[in-house]
């Protein structure tokens, strides 16, 4: 038996509450499945509703451009400031430098290993503790590590904590933009049942193929369960389970 479904995308929520104004350009309000009060609603929602999505679907398209540049400039900091560590250990290792030099960049004596770089934190932490530290030993009149130098590693540290300021900055406004959608959602699903509510009402007294057939002229949706064939609106009894 055939049911109706509410739609359950924001596409499908747009396309519904479209062809409900439309019906409603085409008919007069004597001959209109649905009072003139929901026509209004729909009339004054729907725009405001297209433009959230439309800017959610924007905001997220743009996000998935920003991601690519900013894992760029993430690999490339984490990268500088591993080799700036494996140069210095291996400074180290060759006897050009004390062991003790790597407390000036927060790590222990002993530590032979590039500290932890996977995440953002990680690197913003670790970023800030290389450059003072490396700064803190020039003070002291030491020889510069080079290839890389400081100075380099310090240039891709500040484009790192650029971007990332501004993608969490995006980020807060894609998930605002992502939320003022879910937030209308609701309305959209109460508008699109009372319209469909009234449309069923409007074609009760029709038999049930005619009634479904009209019904879907305003947009209102019918689907056959998947154990179900597709046939003809023929001796089908006339249902209104909402999914």
């Amino acid at each position: 038996m055939p049911y109706r479904r509410l739609p359950n995308t924001d596409t499908a929520r747009i396309r519904a509450m479209r062809s409900a104004l439309e019906m409603g350009m085409k008919k007069s309000p004597s001959e209109l499945a649905f009072n003139q009060s929901i026509l209004m609603k729909t009339r004054t929602f729907l725009p405001v509703f297209e433009q959230a999505v439309s800017n959610q679907r924007n905001y997220q398209k743009s996000q998935v451009e920003r991601n690519k540049k900013y894992q760029d400039v993430l690999k490339k900091t984490r990268l500088y400031l591993s080799h700036f560590v494996q140069v210095m250990n291996m400074a180290v290792m060759r006897g050009e430098a004390k062991p003790e030099m790597r407390e000036f960049y927060g790590l222990k004596v002993s530590d032979k290993k590039v500290p932890d770089l996977n995440t953002e934190k990680d690197i913003i932490v670790w970023g800030k503790k290389i450059i003072e530290g490396e700064e803190a030993r020039l003070a002291t009149g030491a020889s510069p590590i080079t290839n890389p130098t400081i100075a380099r590693v310090k240039v891709h540290f500040q484009d790192f904590t650029r971007a990332y300021q501004e993608q969490q900055n995006y980020y807060d406004i894609f998930q605002k933009a992502h939320q003022k959608v879910a937030d209308q959602r609701n309305e959209a699903d109460e508008i699109i049942l009372e319209l469909w509510n009234q449309i069923e009402k409007h074609f009760e007294s029709l038999s049930p193929d005619e009634a479904r057939e009209q019904a879907s002229a305003y947009g209102v949706k019918y689907v056959y369960r998947k154990n179900e064939k597709m046939r003809p609106f023929l001796n089908v009894n006339y249902g209104r389970q909402i999914s």
